[in-house]
């Protein structure tokens, strides 16, 4: 860890209230950062700002919810009127659940799209013109399943497939500015979403190998240090990549 690396950075991070959001916000405050912590949970955020003061950086949170275009434009003119602007910006807020695909109610379908794939979306576009005033960056969190079909989880799968695709895109377009915009692909991740796995009735368990480390499960704080080194300065030349982080499971 280096405690200065993000030494007067802006950063916004979303879903940051638990696992990897929380992990990503307190490890940017380590090292420096002036951090904004977004959320839907309340309570959460309130315990997360009560357990990190003496950080070298600082978190400051909010209660907002990115599966709305007025919540993620409240979301990003608020954090840049408190922080003074952006430098990084990391996507974590995302759902998921599991079902047959032909059981999967429209109404579900539409949910993880919103906050997966269209949440992300709002919000690097909100940014977008902040990020290239300082030539910060953004990472968002894609997921092995935008890599290989994985079954009972049809909308997550879409939902983070698109996610990539929309990094690489962000990418191509805005490198020329000096904008960088990279990805991270978690697999099986010790987080209360993992925890929320079922099986499916009659579910195939031998499918259970698609989504599975060979290993024991990552933690989120392993995750938080990939994304730090991605938005930091030593990863200056890294642009529309994703990193596999993901115990071998796809290896």
């Amino acid at each position: 860890m280096t405690p200065t690396r993000f030494t007067g950075r802006k950063a916004l991070v979303t879903g940051a209230a638990s696992g990897i959001g929380r992990a990503t916000a307190v490890r940017l405050a380590t090292e420096g950062a002036q951090v904004m912590a977004v959320d839907v949970n309340a309570d959460l955020l309130g315990q997360l700002e009560a357990e990190t003061s003496g950080l070298v950086g600082t978190i400051t949170t909010l209660v907002g919810d990115v599966s709305t275009e007025s919540g993620v434009v409240s979301i990003v003119t608020t954090s840049v009127d408190a922080l003074g602007g952006l430098d990084v910006v990391v996507n974590v807020a995302g759902v998921l659940s599991f079902s047959h695909t032909h059981e999967v109610a429209t109404a579900e379908w539409n949910r993880l799209i919103a906050i997966n794939l269209t949440g992300t979306f709002l919000v690097c576009r909100e940014s977008l013109p902040h990020l290239l005033a300082s030539r910060g960056n953004i990472v968002n969190l894609a997921s092995t399943a935008a890599h290989a079909g994985q079954p009972w989880a049809t909308a997550y799968v879409a939902s983070k497939g698109g996610v990539l695709a929309l990094t690489r895109s962000l990418a191509v377009e805005y490198a020329a500015q000096g904008l960088r915009v990279n990805s991270i692909s978690p697999g099986a991740i010790d987080t209360p979403i993992t925890g929320a796995f079922h099986l499916p009735e009659g579910a195939d368990i031998k499918l259970l190998g698609r989504v599975t480390p060979l290993g024991p499960f990552g933690t989120p704080e392993g995750i938080a240090a990939a994304i730090a080194f991605v938005a930091s300065d030593e990863a200056s030349h890294m642009n529309g990549a994703d990193l596999l982080i993901d115990g071998a499971t796809l290896a």
